[in-house]
């Protein structure tokens, strides 16, 4: 009975023996697989240095496009460089938007003494902004409408000058430019006064329009308070022109230069409507060394202009003081003058004035040598920048001077 489980167990054995024996594979079969394992070995390979060729081609491909982003971004800077200079310098279109161009021009007919039609002025402005802080100014001026040999007119340069805000409440320029003083010497556009004709005191006395070369500083105190000072080119006065002082007016042509000018200026405009000022000029020699006896020369002025409502009231007095012998003696060391004009405006577009003026040249110890002479006229502006003009003068010179009385008509405009 024992030995029967012993023989079952070895039956067992035997056929598991005999089932491994028939899974072995033979020496062909293993080589087989062995080759088939070194060529999928091979593959492998093959692919993993396909795999590394990639990689390292990836890799070069990486650095050329860093390089290219580099190469971009410096051409950025560099563009965005150009821009920037482009929008700071001044193209065609800019050089358009930052000028100005403008003028203005008076036509007069005059009927007293003498019968005459003259355009009287044709004025161009050309102004040009640097930047917000630097500018040019300038005006062109044909006077009595033909300028030549022989012909009444000139051509005259005005105004050429350059300034520069140093701040807020200072400026300074340098160049040709109108004297800081009078009333109607640095705004005398025709739309601006009464009258076809500037008023005798600023022609005579001032010498309305003056202008000079030099430089020139105006700032401002505060409260309504502001300042000028200038350092400029000088009159050159003579004998032979009774030592007048509108005589004496060089235009910066060729301008003798041997004794320069100096002129400040006080003003006051903190009260809407008032406008205050008074203004002082000194010349060492106002003959420019060329006469020895006269000598140095000196400019008081004070005005006051106020408007109310339609009410208007301009008031003016200036003085020259002449040293010297020659002067004195011609009774022209002291000229002189004032006037004062009240005014009306009905409308906006219509006004009434009349003015009262005296000046004199000749002065001093001399005889009566005054002039008086009363105006009354009417303004009509079509529009703010065209005026149309009449009035009526009366006129007395000294001693048995009658003056020229006389109706003035005239047309102004500025643009």
């Amino acid at each position: 009975m024992r030995v029967l489980p012993w023989l079952g167990g070895a039956a067992a054995l035997a056929a598991s023996l005999s089932a491994h024996a028939a899974e072995t594979p033979s020496v062909e079969e293993l080589w087989k697989l062995v080759q088939q394992q070194q060529e999928q070995i091979e593959a492998l390979q093959a692919e993993l240095q396909n795999t590394r060729t990639t990689v390292a081609q990836t890799e070069q491909q990486v650095q050329l496009t860093e390089q290219k982003v580099a190469q971009s971004q410096e051409l950025i800077e560099a563009t965005e460089e150009a821009v920037l200079d482009l929008a700071e310098t001044p193209s065609n279109a800019s050089w358009a938007e930052d000028t100005y161009v403008g003028g203005y021009g008076e036509l007069h007919y005059n009927a007293g003494d003498k019968d005459e039609i003259d355009f009287h002025r044709f004025v161009l402005f050309f102004n040009h902004e640097f930047s917000d802080r630097l500018r040019f100014n300038s005006e062109l001026e044909v006077e009595h409408a033909l300028a030549g040999d022989g012909k009444p007119g000139e051509v005259e340069i005005e105004q050429a000058f350059i300034e520069y805000d140093i701040n807020s409440q200072l400026r300074a320029k340098g160049g040709i430019f109108l004297i800081p003083t009078g009333i109607l010497n640095e705004v005398h556009e025709p739309n601006t006064f009464y009258g076809v004709e500037r008023n005798p005191v600023e022609n005579r006395i001032i010498p309305s329009t003056w202008w000079e070369a030099g430089a020139a500083l105006t700032g401002e105190f505060g409260d309504g308070f502001g300042w000028d000072a200038a350092v400029h080119s000088g009159l050159a006065t003579n004998l032979g022109a009774n030592y007048a002082i509108r005589s004496g007016r060089q235009k910066v042509a060729e301008a003798t230069a041997k004794d320069a000018a100096f002129t400040a200026r006080i003003k006051y405009t903190g009260i809407p409507g008032l406008r205050l000022s008074a203004s002082f000029q000194h010349q060492q020699d106002v003959t420019q060394s060329a006469d020895p006896t006269a000598g140095s020369a000196r400019l008081f002025e004070t005005h006051a202009v106020w408007s109310s409502g339609g009410f208007g009231l301009r008031a003016l007095y200036a003085r020259w003081d002449l040293d010297g012998a020659g002067p004195e003696a011609m009774g022209a060391d002291v000229q002189d003058g004032f006037y004062i004009e009240p005014s009306y405006k009905l409308s906006p577009n219509l006004g009434f004035f009349a003015r009262y003026n005296e000046w004199d040249n000749k002065a001093g110890d001399s005889a009566d040598s005054q002039w008086r002479q009363a105006d009354i006229g009417v303004n009509y502006w079509p529009h703010a920048n065209v005026v149309l003009k009449a009035d009526y003068q009366f006129q007395d010179g000294p001693g048995d001077n009658d003056g020229d009385d006389r109706v003035n008509l005239g047309i102004g405009y500025q643009f």
